[in-house]
């Protein structure tokens, strides 16, 4: 433990200073200021090493939290590297963008703020790269065997890096003109700026895993050649069939997908020919009414986004009922509390509103001009109309952030023939082999739609099952088992 009265000095949650609004609206990098090594070591000297650390059971990791929270207090910042390594591949993806359900669990929590624990986790990566100690890892043998990871997001990347280290010869297919998933072109650069995937990846490549963007697998190549080419397969394309809105209307130009909307601001960022003569991407929030449908986390990357871009006015519908101030009932310690939140996008501007169901897209000339709306109370589970609520919201950009149904059925998976789930997510065993032999699945292909640091440990154990079907054992550590339902 490393303070026992570090609880009791620091008794407050601190964490970065969030750059002023007028500031960070200007441009695309992140939102937050440095945190001082100081500040950060007084909040890691708050954790109390309890004896049953239920942190570590909110987290699909198994990060072994206390002990880098110790050794960041005791300014061994080489050694908490090693320790957060042991456990996550990617850090520096978890620690800007996991809702944190470890500090939810925290059992300082129960009575007082949980741990900053995602910031020490941050701050431990970034600090190990910038003295130089994320280097490539090499395998110690090369075993022959061919893996091909179909999909490049963070389950995917997770997969890969623990099999090439295994000692296999992976190579990640991407459809994607460049690597890295949702990462890449659904995470907007103010919550992870890119250079965080492209350095990881260049570690990945010097280790031996191969690259292969803008491939279409089940297209550019067919499955016979991939069963072929390949020992095994391992499935991380993610749930990527978003959820519509079928109302009348639907059909009229200006209703677009989240993820329609937000990989355009990416590519202006990466550096892509892709503006007008207007200086604007495809789709734009620029001067325009723009109404959000969907309350989470999307949602909020398209409100963010449309600031940046200048639309005129932003309204996020949520259907749901505004959520309390503090821990609902419904969601007691240790569980990831129900309660209302303030991300940096919504500290920005635009108007949330809660409880209200859109019934039809209104407009002129084929084009979207707003949308009529009605409040909702829900009752014995079900949400019925407000009498009297019926409202018309003017809008010139409509973008649905609902969520994402599963993955995409027809082209591989329809080839492959693997079995899905009663919810359509591709089925798995323990081992996270699918019906078809020698054809894996991790992340949201298999679970549904779920977190970032879920995809990631369903990366590492499906690779630890890949490793055992092929060599008929294992060192690849697996702390978790599948299911099909997130976890939220």
């Amino acid at each position: 433990m490393a303070d026992p009265r570090g609880f009791l000095k620091h008794t407050s949650k601190e964490l970065p200073t969030r750059r002023p609004v007028p500031l960070r609206l200007k441009d695309w990098k992140e939102v937050y200021e440095d945190f001082s090594h100081d500040k950060l070591q007084d909040q890691a000297s708050r954790c109390m090493d309890c004896g049953i650390p239920f942190c570590h059971n909110g987290c699909p990791l198994g990060n072994l939290i206390p002990e880098w929270n110790d050794l960041v207090y005791k300014d061994r910042w080489r050694d908490a590297i090693e320790r957060l390594h042991a456990t996550n591949n990617f850090p520096e993806f978890t620690g800007r963008l996991c809702p944190a359900p470890c500090e939810a669990s925290c059992v300082l929590g129960i009575n007082q703020d949980p741990v900053t624990i995602k910031q020490v986790e941050v701050e431990i990566i970034d600090n190990a790269f910038d003295q130089g100690w994320v280097v490539p890892k090499m395998p110690d043998v090369q075993t022959g065997k061919k893996v091909a990871v179909v999909g490049s997001g963070p389950a995917g990347l997770a997969a890969a890096q623990q099999l090439t280290r295994a000692g296999h010869t992976v190579t990640v297919f991407e459809r994607a003109d460049r690597i890295g998933g949702l990462l890449r072109y659904g995470i907007p650069e103010f919550k992870m700026e890119k250079r965080h995937i492209d350095r990881r990846l260049e570690q990945m490549a010097a280790e031996g895993t191969q690259f292969r963007p803008g491939v279409n697998v089940g297209v550019d190549i067919t499955v016979a050649q991939l069963r072929l080419n390949y020992d095994a397969v391992v499935l991380a394309g993610g749930a990527t069939a978003w959820r519509d809105l079928p109302i009348p209307g639907r059909e009229l130009d200006g209703i677009h997908q989240a993820m329609e909307f937000l990989p355009w601001a990416n590519r202006v960022q990466l550096g892509d020919d892709v503006l007008d003569e207007n200086g604007q991407p495809p789709i734009t929030a620029k001067d325009k009414h723009v109404i959000i449908i969907g309350g989470g986390d999307t949602g909020a990357d398209c409100l963010g986004t449309s600031h940046r871009q200048g639309a005129a006015s932003i309204h996020q519908f949520e259907i749901m009922p505004r959520p309390p101030e503090t821990r609902a009932d419904s969601t007691p310690w240790p569980t990831y509390p129900l309660m209302f939140r303030v991300s940096s996008a919504h500290e920005e501007g635009g108007e949330r509103v809660f409880s209200v169901n859109t019934e039809e897209f209104i407009g002129e000339n084929g084009r979207v001009t707003g949308l009529r709306a009605h409040e909702v109370k829900m009752n014995a589970g079900k949400f019925e109309k407000v009498d009297g609520t019926d409202f018309e919201l003017k809008a010139d950009l409509v973008l649905l952030a609902m969520g994402f149904v599963g993955p995409e059925k027809e082209g591989l998976l329809t080839k492959l023939g693997v079995e899905l789930t009663d919810r359509g997510n591709v089925s798995r065993d323990n081992n996270f082999q699918t019906s078809v032999p020698g054809v894996f699945v991790a992340g949201d292909m298999g679970r549904g739609q779920s977190l970032i640091v879920w995809a990631i440990a369903e990366g590492r154990a499906a690779a630890a099952g890949v490793d055992r079907y092929l060599m008929g054992k294992t060192a690849l550590p697996a702390v978790i088992k599948p299911t099909a339902a997130p976890q939220r």
